[in-house]
């Protein structure tokens, strides 16, 4: 089997007739795009956070129904990759995509117009729904190429671009805001998805070959889904990755308010410390991937990463419950920075494991772990604001029980210690 499964590029190992000119380009240029895909979402969240505060004085609505244009928006991804993901299976990758995205840009272009929250709010879903093609079908991308360790070294570097955009969203959503209001951020989201068209139109080619591609309609693609999560180990890996995302995404909704207006910090203050927990988190995934990947089992890594998030979450809880008594930002920021650095093993680590067991339904199954990951983030979002902005215990307790959930998950379920995922052998 050895020789059927090259390992010096691992791209293609499972399937040798997908896209073969393609694959020979599956480096730089394959990895932009797939970059700029994955980047979009952030973009989408993180651009606007610093704008918070500010869209809850101009729609005059409470904070708790701002945060629910975050949490419509991960609906929205959640859903869209539910449909998207068995699309893509059946049709190919680049026609679904590129629907996605023609939708996301006139999405964004309303919000940008929204003369109210409830407007805002329908429009930021919608923004979701169409958002969650470039994810679940960038993934399946990925999946198609590549295989085994190769596939997590992959992961890691995509995490190198998509990475980018935390650390320079909110930056620039900063600096927009001194120039103009909110509703800039959308217009700038708004061009940077139709560049992002034109680019995946011009140099993004067809993966799935239709000889690979899988018929029938929502019966199958459901019956895909079932027969995926009755494998306990990656129903366990989509549950950890989720529960992880779940704990990433209560910092990403609260931290504009426990920054600014619990600790008192400016909007460029909090996109200065918003970028430097993504640096961590970029640092920490390429470590990964240079270094851990082929070394040290992803299991291993992985194990590492969700201990270290539930630590710093724990840490976070007893600082702002006044267990130590009065603490200022800087040992806050520090709690948070070893929490999102540590994203940089678990997050594509728990990605390339659970697609190492599914390379019969990448699409699908890559459904499975983003809707997962953006239907807990959209629970955890407006938990962190139920007992207002004058208090971040919130946040840290909603932190907590995601990152011990993600840690039972990963124990109980995938087992680590007696788990072998198929194909990562060949690979190593």
């Amino acid at each position: 089997m050895a020789e059927s499964a090259p390992t010096t590029r691992g791209r293609l190992a499972h399937n040798p007739q997908v896209a073969p000119a393609a694959a020979r380009r599956a480096g730089f240029l394959v990895t932009l795009v797939l970059g700029g895909l994955t980047a979009l979402p952030p973009l989408s969240m993180d651009m606007y956070l610093p704008a918070l505060p500010e869209v809850t004085g101009a729609l005059h609505a409470p904070a708790a129904t701002i945060q629910l244009t975050l949490t419509a928006c991960l609906a929205g991804m959640a859903l869209g990759q539910l449909v998207v993901g068995p699309m893509s299976d059946k049709w190919g990758r680049r026609r679904p995509l590129l629907t996605g995205m023609v939708v996301y840009v006139a999405a964004t272009a309303v919000c940008a117009l929204a003369p109210g929250a409830q407007m805002l709010i329908a429009f930021r879903l919608l923004q979701g729904l169409a958002g969650a093609a470039g994810i679940v079908i960038a993934r399946a991308v990925v999946r198609d190429l590549y295989d085994g360790v190769e596939m997590a070294r992959f992961f890691s570097t995509l995490m190198l671009i998509s990475g980018m955009a935390p650390i320079v969203a909110p930056l620039i959503g900063g600096q927009i805001l001194r120039v103009t209001d909110w509703r800039g951020v959308f217009y700038v989201l708004a061009v940077i998805g139709l560049l992002l068209t034109v680019v995946v139109a011009r140099w993004l080619h067809e993966t799935l070959p239709p000889e690979r591609r899988h018929g029938g309609g929502v019966g199958q693609a459901l019956r895909t889904m079932r027969s995926l999560l009755a494998d306990r180990v990656f129903t366990g890996y989509v549950l950890a990755g989720g529960l992880a995302f779940a704990t990433l995404f209560a910092y990403i909704s609260a931290s504009p308010f426990v920054i600014q207006e619990i600790y008192g910090a400016s909007p460029q203050t909090f996109s200065l410390l918003f970028g430097l927990n993504s640096v961590g988190l970029v640092v920490v995934g390429q470590i990964n991937g240079k270094l851990l990947v082929g070394r040290v089992s992803l299991d291993k890594a992985l194990g590492v990463g969700l201990s270290l998030i539930a630590l710093a979450a724990l840490a976070l809880l007893l600082m702002t419950s006044g267990a130590f008594g009065e603490v200022g930002l800087v040992p806050v920021a520090a709690g948070l920075f070893v929490l999102m650095s540590a994203m940089g093993l678990a997050l594509p680590n728990t990605n390339a494991q659970a697609l190492n067991r599914t390379p019969h339904a990448a699409g699908s199954a890559s459904a499975l772990l983003g809707t997962t990951s953006f239907l807990v983030g959209a629970v955890a979002s407006p938990l962190v604001g139920i007992a207002g902005a004058a208090t971040a215990v919130p946040m840290a307790v909603v932190q907590s029980v995601c990152a011990l959930g993600a840690v039972g998950c990963f124990t109980l379920l995938c087992r680590p210690w007696r788990t072998e995922v198929p194909g990562a052998q060949e690979a190593a």
